[in-house]
């Protein structure tokens, strides 16, 4: 996956909005998961993916459709920016462990 940006997350918590709270988890670990692929295959292949873009959380979650990014004071953006901070962390260190199988998402709970 590509270094994730500023608005990498604001658009990523953006797409997350849009569907229901129990869904979000989910669909955030899908995001990670097929950014990540599409970074790989535009490494091998020196192109984007042609479903999945450039690797960087922005183009998957423009895929999607965005809301307008609301103010912080939206509670239902909060608490996607939250998921989108966790779903990276455990990203992250999920590539750090040496004895990781993948390198998809580590489920969020």
């Amino acid at each position: 996956m590509r270094p994730v940006m500023h608005g990498d997350v604001t658009a990523l918590a953006r797409a997350l909005m849009s569907v229901p709270a129990d869904m979000r988890n989910q669909l955030c670990n899908l995001i990670l998961s097929q950014t990540h692929s599409a970074d790989c295959y535009r490494k091998r292949f020196n192109k984007p993916h042609p479903d999945w873009g450039n690797g960087s959380l922005m183009a998957m979650a423009r895929g999607m459709g965005l809301q307008a990014e609301p103010e912080l004071a939206h509670v239902d953006y909060c608490d996607c920016l939250e998921r989108v901070f966790a779903g990276l962390r455990r990203w992250r260190l999920s590539q750090s462990n040496p004895t990781r199988s993948s390198g998809t998402a580590a489920p969020l709970g």
